[in-house]
């Protein structure tokens, strides 16, 4: 393993403290390249070796339970879905719901007209489904390939990931509303009706085309609040909790671990507090961070 690769060090490694470490990975730029559901085989091997040291591995991601669920089968030891909404620990099956909470219909609705007035495309996802408006896969098959929450999405039209038309939205209880547009300006009627209860999560702008896409996230939840109520519910200390993330929806969880890791192929404001910054994910950037931490 070459050090050149990773800039920053943690004031002392996890595994030098004695006792159980829960691990928290995002997934789309960190566990899989974005859009994807199969990791480096590397990354499971890091994963499964993690868990033999007596370690715990958990997803903690923007996704909601349907869209992470091909992830599941790699033994996870339970997920923060829906970017907090959505808290559980063991398998979907076998498991336990530690948190769960969608927005208002009032929410929903409030968000959707505002964002539609002004020509913005939309998804909406609930814990089991997700829709976008009938329009969208023009717009983003229109867009650069690049790291965007528009690249997921992308991805998951051509491959069909359960997105379904805007029109057959059935009232299921919502926990994220997706914006995607050309301008920041086309998103300022719903930031006022709706931010102070609400945060406006933007992508680093990566791609040619100047799109932006914005995750609207209630403010009653995050990442790093589904991270404190494992960690409760287990007996952990935050202390010895690892997050590994990307993007500036990763922000809390960076902020509420106890060693935070930023991929080589992250947000260059997430790089500058993290911890640690390990390669990216296409460069088996998980395998390697967590041998630098002495995690396998």
């Amino acid at each position: 393993m070459d050090d050149k690769d990773f800039s920053g060090q943690p004031a002392s490694l996890p595994a030098d403290r004695p006792g159980e470490k829960l691990i928290f990975l995002d997934i789309d730029g960190t566990l899989t390249p974005f859009g994807e559901n199969t990791p480096p085989e590397s990354a499971v091997r890091a994963i499964k070796k993690a868990q033999e040291k007596g370690n715990r591995v958990f997803i903690c991601t923007g996704r909601n339970p349907y869209m992470l669920e091909p992830l599941l089968r790699y033994g996870f030891d339970g997920f923060v879905g829906c970017a907090g909404g959505y808290v559980a620990i063991g398998n979907q099956a076998g498991g336990e719901i530690l948190f769960d909470c969608p927005m208002t219909d009032r929410q929903r609705d409030t968000a959707l007209d505002s964002l539609h007035r002004n020509g913005a495309f939309c998804t909406i996802e609930a814990k089991d489904c997700a829709w976008g408006d009938e329009k969208l896969s023009d717009f983003v098959m229109e867009r650069p390939e690049g790291k965007s929450e528009i690249e997921q999405w992308r991805k998951m039209l051509v491959t069909n990931l359960g997105l379904r038309p805007l029109s057959e939205y059935d009232g299921r209880p919502i926990y994220k509303v997706v914006a995607m547009c050309l301008e920041l300006s086309q998103l300022e009627e719903t930031r006022a009706l709706m931010e102070r209860d609400f945060q406006f999560v933007a992508q680093e702008r990566k791609d040619r085309g100047g799109s932006v896409s914005v995750e609207i996230i209630n403010r009653k939840f995050d990442k790093g609040r589904g991270i404190e109520l494992i960690c409760e519910k287990l007996g952990v200390s935050r202390e010895d909790t690892i997050g590994f993330g990307d993007s500036m929806n990763d922000l809390e969880m960076i902020q509420t671990v106890g060693t935070s890791v930023c991929m080589g192929n992250g947000a260059k404001k997430l790089k500058e507090i993290a911890d640690l910054v390990c390669p990216p994910v296409t460069e088996n950037g998980l395998f390697r961070a967590f041998e630098k931490l002495h995690l396998i």
